[in-house]
C-alpha cells in the first residue's frame, strides 16, 4: 500500500500566515504539520508516499526532503493549481499504479494514528473505506449517509440542507477502482473534481463503499483557531525534558520541554509547553498550551495558549494569550493598556500598548 498526502491548497483562511508559508508547514508542537502526518502514514507500515504541490512546493521540499528523517520515501507531485481532491488523484495516477492507498489531507491532524481503520480496510478490502466523525455543523463538510450494514448509499460535499451529521475525516483508504471513478466525474458547482463525486460514482455503479466512524482526535487545521486547538491537544501530552540551560532562579512547571541550547532565564514556565532549540526566555512568564519555536527571543513579557514560530522577537508584552506569532516576527510593547490577542505573519511587526 502507498499514501498519497495532499499537500496543494493554498490555505486562504490562515492569511497572513499562509501567504508566506504552506499552511502545511504550520507548526504544532514545534514540528510542522505534515511531519504529524507522516508519522501516522508510517506508524501503520506505508513507506512510499506521494506528496502532492503547488506553489509551496519548495518549502515542503526543504522542510521533508527525501522523508527519510520520518522512515518513508517522499516522491513530490506538482499540481498547477488546486483543482479539487479528485484532481490530485489524477495528478497521481501514473505514480500509485495499481495499488491501494491511503489519501491523507496534508492539513489535518490524526495524532492518534489510523492503525485500527487500515485494519478495517485489510480485513474486508471495500473499493473505498471511509473515515467520518460526528459533527455539530455537517454543512463545511462532505457529509456521508450510510445504510445499517455501514455501506455507504450518499456523500454530499458542503451541502445546505444536510441529512446526516457524519462529516467526512481527512483520511481514507482507496483501491484502484477509484481511477475509473476520478476518469468518469466532471467538475462540480465550485468548478472542481470533487472527491465525493467520484465515490458516489463507485456507489452507484455497485461497487462496496464502507465508512467506519473515527473514534479518535480530529482537527482540520483551516485557520488561526485551528491551529491553537490541535497545538493544545499535542501539548497535552508532551513529555518533560531539560535539554537546554534553566538557571537558577527559574521555575519549570510539569510537562515542560526545554530543547537543546535554549536558555531560561529569571523566567517561569508553566506546563505544558515547549521552548524551542536555541531560544531564550529571559525575565518572563509563559503560561500553559505554549510552543516556543527555535531562535526565539522573548522578554519581559507574559503570554500563553499562544504557537510563537521561528526567530520571533516578543519583548516588554503583558497578557498576550491565545496568539499565534509568525517567523522572525517581533511584537514590543507601546502605550500602557491592557493585553490583546494576535496572529501575526511572518516577518511582521506588532507594537502592542502596554
Amino acid at each position: 500500500m502507498k499514501a498519497l498526502v495532499l499537500s496543494g491548497g493554498s490555505g486562504t483562511r490562515l492569511r497572513p500566515l499562509s501567504h508566506s508559508l504552506p499552511k502545511q508547514l504550520v507548526p504544532l508542537a514545534n514540528q510542522p504539520l505534515l511531519a504529524h502526518v507522516l508519522r501516522g502514514v508510517r506508524d501503520i507500515g506505508i513507506t512510499e508516499v506521494g506528496m502532492v504541490v503547488g506553489a509551496g512546493a519548495e518549502q515542503i521540499r526543504q522542510a521533508l526532503g527525501d522523508g527519510s528523517g520520518y522512515g518513508v520515501t517522499i516522491t513530490y507531485l506538482p499540481q498547477d493549481a488546486p483543482r479539487g481532491l479528485a484532481h490530485a488523484v489524477r495528478v497521481a495516477r501514473q505514480y500509485l499504479g495499481d495499488a491501494d492507498f491511503l489519501l491523507h489531507l496534508g492539513d489535518n491532524l490524526l495524532p492518534d494514528g489510523l492503525g485500527e481503520p487500515a485494519v478495517k480496510f485489510r480485513r474486508r478490502r471495500a473499493g473505498a473505506h471511509l473515515l467520518v466523525q460526528k459533527v455539530a455543523d455537517p454543512r463545511p463538510y462532505g457529509v456521508v449517509e450510510l445504510d445499517l450494514a455501514g455501506r455507504v448509499v450518499r456523500l454530499v460535499e458542503k451541502p445546505r440542507h444536510p441529512r446526516s451529521d457524519l462529516a467526512l475525516v481527512g483520511a481514507c483508504f482507496l483501491t484502484p477502482v477509484v481511477h475509473q471513478a476520478v476518469e468518469a466525474i466532471r467538475p462540480g458547482p465550485r468548478g472542481e473534481l470533487e472527491l465525493t463525486d467520484a465515490v458516489q460514482w463507485l456507489v452507484d455503479q455497485g461497487v462496496i463503499v464502507r465508512a467506519s466512524e473515527y473514534a479518535g482526535y480530529w482537527r482540520d487545521i483551516a485557520d488561526s483557531g485551528d491551529v491553537l486547538a490541535g497545538n493544545r491537544h499535542l501539548l497535552a501530552t508532551v513529555e518533560p525534558e531539560r535539554g537546554g540551560v534553566v538557571d537558577p532562579f527559574s521555575v519549570l512547571g510539569p510537562r515542560v520541554r526545554v530543547e537543546p541550547g535554549a536558555r531560561v532565564i529569571r523566567s517561569r514556565v508553566d506546563g505544558p509547553a515547549i521552548v524551542g532549540a536555541g531560544s531564550v526566555i529571559d525575565g518572563s512568564h509563559l503560561g500553559p498550551y505554549t510552543s516556543v519555536g527555535r531562535g526565539c527571543v522573548i522578554r519581559d513579557s507574559e503570554l500563553s495558549g499562544s504557537v510563537v514560530m521561528d526567530e520571533a522577537r516578543i519583548s516588554g508584552v503583558r497578557r498576550l494569550v491565545d496568539s499565534v506569532v509568525g517567523r522572525a516576527a517581533t511584537i514590543e510593547r507601546g502605550d500602557p493598556r491592557t493585553g490583546c490577542r494576535v496572529v501575526c505573519g511572518d516577518h511582521g511587526r506588532v507594537e502592542i500598548p502596554g
